[in-house]
């Protein structure tokens, strides 16, 4: 009887490991198959990033001189100047971080009203609202790191200057201060 028992196991035990190694191929394969893709994703990304000025050092950046003026004391910053819908878009968006001394400026052209939002900016900061002539209009300080909500000039503005959170207060930046810079009358 024990040779017909082992007769009958060594059919299933057969395939047993068959169907445990098509379970293991298959498992392999989406592995593969999801690596690959997921490659091919990120080259793709980082290609169009790089063609349409990435974020992240991927690209050189050009950085201009601008100075914060709070009563007698003057406060020197380099800012990126985002000119560009495409680069306003982007802001800081996917940046780990930003040297204490340096900042970004999103250049609006003509006054207008304005939102921003933090959506995919890992870095809390401090947005500074400044009408044409170079004067702060309103300070929105300690955003929320990555968050959708809406942040209003709640007037028309030029530009939006964009700092590591808390320099405002540090610096005790006020509205009626003003900003130095070319793109300011």
């Amino acid at each position: 009887m024990t040779e017909k028992n082992e007769a009958l196991k060594a059919p299933v035990l057969t395939r047993n490991r068959i169907i445990l190694a098509i379970i293991v191929l298959v498992m392999v394969s989406v592995a593969t198959i999801s690596v690959v893709t997921n490659v091919d994703t990120m080259y793709d990304r980082w290609e169009k990033a790089n063609r349409s000025g990435a974020p992240a050092g991927l690209q050189a950046r050009q950085l201009d001189s601008l100075e914060l003026v709070s009563g007698q004391r003057r406060h020197r910053f380099m800012v990126e100047v985002m000119r560009t819908d495409a680069d306003r878009a982007r802001g800081l968006m996917y940046r780990r971080s930003l040297p204490p001394e340096e900042g970004m400026l999103f250049d609006f052209g003509d006054e207008q009203n304005v939102t921003m939002w933090m959506k995919n900016t890992f870095i809390p900061l401090d947005m500074i609202f400044v009408r044409a002539d170079g004067r702060i209009h309103r300070i929105e300080h300690r955003t929320e790191p990555e968050s959708e909500k809406l942040i209003a000039s709640g007037a028309p503005v030029k530009a939006v200057l964009e700092l590591n959170s808390g320099v405002a207060i540090r610096l005790n930046l006020k509205p009626g201060d003003y900003i130095v810079h070319p793109i300011f009358k």
